[in-house]
């Protein structure tokens, strides 16, 4: 059966956990299992599932939570008790305090009620420093958003399960349609969530996750410096996303302030040039991790790249950045990016984007 924490919270450009159960199960290896793009943390669970010991990092304060609460996770009985005090602490204020310039957004995204509770939640839940309060806030971040008229474990108004609609797009629609947030009670949804994702019991292992910039790995993972044999990974893909964009109303929720970042950064790279250069600098960044004998399986597409080129560039970013004889394995496997539940909701027509699996030792 699958494990329950694997789909604690739906995540945009996930892969399954079979796909790691393959490559684990194929590797020659039985080093520590590193995913430098870790997301939701997909495969430092899955391998710590399978006893291997396994980390993970990721620059997104969203993945690096959900990671974390997954990969590192309390007792059932300690994020109960911790969920009752909050809920017996809580009190319903008169007034809500609505953040600035989304006030409109936010009056019909979420009930006023749920709004008072998440408020609250949102100012206690200390997530960096308590494994019962990023517990706590991964599944809030879960039951967030998405499509509440089909389940009542949504917070919000209608929205995608997996990415944050941005604020003037989602007023819009939900206006057109005349769509209202519904009543939700934070704290017993939450309490389900508990009970159901702990009917499955959390693996004797667990591993580090820290919200890092890749580049950084080596230094910030001191303890693991030669000893990582598997990197099962799947970088950004070239002008497909923006991970800060999809995900702005958890980080908002998380801390962050409700904006919509106009950097680029790492999130999303428009240049062929600029996007191998990271790359190379990422794969740099883990060099001094890597055991003398390592494999490599990376998950990659776009919209502006064939096949040939990226097992090519792959190829090269990987010996540029590791300066260490790199092999192909195989030529790749191809798959078919299938109908996002974004568009789903958007009702867009998608073109049809491929992503392929590329296996390399190093």
């Amino acid at each position: 059966m699958r494990h329950r924490f694997h789909s604690i919270c739906p995540y945009f450009a996930m892969f399954p956990e079979t796909f790691v159960e393959k490559h684990l199960v194929a590797s020659p290896h039985n080093g520590v299992v590193f995913d430098p793009f870790c997301g939701r943390g997909t495969t430092v669970f899955q391998s710590l599932l399978q006893g291997r010991d396994a980390a993970g990092s990721d620059l997104n304060p969203v993945a690096a939570c959900i990671s974390g609460a997954k990969c590192e996770p309390p007792e059932r009985s300690e994020v109960k008790a911790r969920l009752a005090e909050l809920h017996q602490d809580f009190r319903n204020p008169c007034e809500i305090a609505f953040p600035d310039k989304f006030e409109s957004f936010f009056e019909l995204c979420f009930h006023r009620d749920t709004l008072r509770q998440l408020l609250y939640l949102r100012s206690m839940l200390d997530w960096r420093q308590r494994k019962d309060d990023r517990f706590i806030a991964t599944l809030c971040l879960g039951a967030l958003h998405g499509e509440s008229h089909r389940s009542p474990n949504y917070f919000s108004n209608r929205m995608p399960r997996t990415i944050s609609t941005k604020p003037n797009y989602s007023l819009r629609w939900w206006q057109r349609n005349g769509y209202m947030p519904p009543s939700r009670d934070v704290f017993k949804i939450v309490d389900r969530m508990i009970e159901y994702r702990f009917r499955s019991r959390p693996p004797d292992k667990t591993g580090d996750i820290l919200q890092i910039n890749v580049r950084h790995s080596g230094i910030e993972f001191p303890a693991l410096t030669g000893r990582v044999t598997d990197i099962i990974t799947s970088p950004p893909y070239l002008d497909t996303t923006n991970y800060r964009e999809d995900q702005w109303l958890r980080s908002w929720f998380l801390g962050d302030e409700p904006l919509i970042p106009h950097d680029r950064g790492d999130d999303r790279h428009y240049s062929k040039e600029l996007y191998w250069e990271f790359l190379r600098a990422s794969w740099q960044g883990l060099n001094s991790l890597l055991a003398k004998q390592a494999r490599f399986v990376i998950r990659v597409g776009g919209r502006h790249f064939q096949k040939t080129e990226l097992r090519a560039g792959l190829l090269k970013s990987l010996k540029d950045g590791l300066r260490r004889n790199v092999q192909l394995i195989d030529d790749g496997v191809s798959s078919e990016i299938l109908r996002t539940q974004a568009n789903a909701f958007r009702g867009a027509k998608t073109s049809r984007l491929l992503e392929h699996d590329f296996c390399f030792e190093v």
